[in-house]
């Protein structure tokens, strides 16, 4: 699939806040100081506005994009952007409640930890559900999107209670360090079924004439490359994929731990570690596109099409 930047931004950013906004909801940071409340609804309001603001640019016409709401008992979009509502909307309670009453209980707060659950799940789902993409359809997909999520935001609510000037609790570094280990060994374990996937889909099974016999194309359907070829046959070469696996491993993995091991308490050292993964993060998800191929490019010239167990 032909990776769409405003979509990767999307997944990578409003995951990292709603990551963070479920830490926040934990009572684990004290916002008392008006300052403090401030910067973290801002925080958590820009990065998720942000994100799903984003989602809207490769729309043809962005304005229309409040119908996707309407579909919510069969698409997971519609659900996901019903969910991010009511997200937000919990969000600007608990940060309301916050202000004007102190510390809001903390049932209230696994209330919303659920709704940003589901709505992490809900937006895997729209690529999970799609038996057409191989590579998508797998059981792994949605614990990939849940694990980096929960690590992204681990490390900027580090970064937060650093910059807040507050004692960083052993503990959730630990925590943030599992989360970082088991996202990428979860993603290592995506990565690696898509290596080996078993199942084979051709043009015969594809067109139902196999039992014929060998089908091929005799003419293309198209003289030029077409859409279809664009957006859902996009090609990157297996020795680049690797390559750029290594890259998101190192900088979304392997750079944070560093960070957050030698780190401690420090700001500067904590924000590195967020902007490292955001980084890692963003080469991640593009290569989540990239290696992608629909199974209309059957079609269009392909031999054969691995399809996930």
């Amino acid at each position: 699939m032909h990776p769409a930047w405003s979509i990767i931004f999307f997944t990578s950013i409003s995951g990292l806040g709603l990551g963070l906004a479920g830490f926040i909801v934990l009572g684990l940071v004290d916002l008392s100081s008006f300052l403090h409340l401030f910067f973290a609804s801002l925080a958590v309001f820009g990065l998720i506005g942000a994100g799903l603001l984003s989602s809207t640019l490769h729309l043809g016409h962005p304005e229309r994009a409040w119908r996707a709401l309407s579909q919510w008992r069969s698409s997971w979009l519609s659900r996901e952007g019903v969910l991010a509502i009511l997200v937000l909307a919990s969000l600007s309670c608990w940060f309301a409640f916050n202000f004007f009453f102190g510390p809001p209980p903390l049932w209230f707060g696994m209330i919303i930890l659920v709704l940003i659950a589901a709505t992490v799940y809900a937006t895997s789902m729209i690529y999970g559900s799609l038996k057409t993409v191989a590579c998508w359809h797998h059981p792994l997909t949605p614990g990939c999107y849940l694990m980096f999520s929960a690590c992204g935001g681990s490390l900027s609510f580090l970064c937060m209670l650093a910059l807040f000037g507050q004692v960083t609790p052993g503990i959730l570094q630990n925590v943030s360090l599992a989360f970082l280990i088991g996202a990428w060994a979860l993603k290592y374990a995506w990565w690696w079924a898509l290596d080996n996937r078993v199942s084979i889909s051709d043009l015969g099974t594809a067109t139902g004439l196999g039992s014929m016999g060998k089908v091929r194309s005799l003419m293309p359907p198209h003289t030029s490359e077409n859409y279809l070829q664009k957006e859902m046959g996009f090609v990157v070469a297996r020795r680049h994929a690797i390559k750029l696996r290594y890259i998101a491993i190192f900088f979304g993995g392997v750079l944070p731990i560093a960070c957050v091991v030698f780190g401690g308490s420090s700001a500067s050292l904590l924000s590195m570690a967020t902007i490292f993964h955001v980084i890692g993060i963003f080469v991640e998800r593009w290569l989540f596109f990239a290696e992608a191929k629909h199974v209309v490019t059957l079609y269009y010239g392909d031999e054969q099409l691995s399809l996930a167990n």
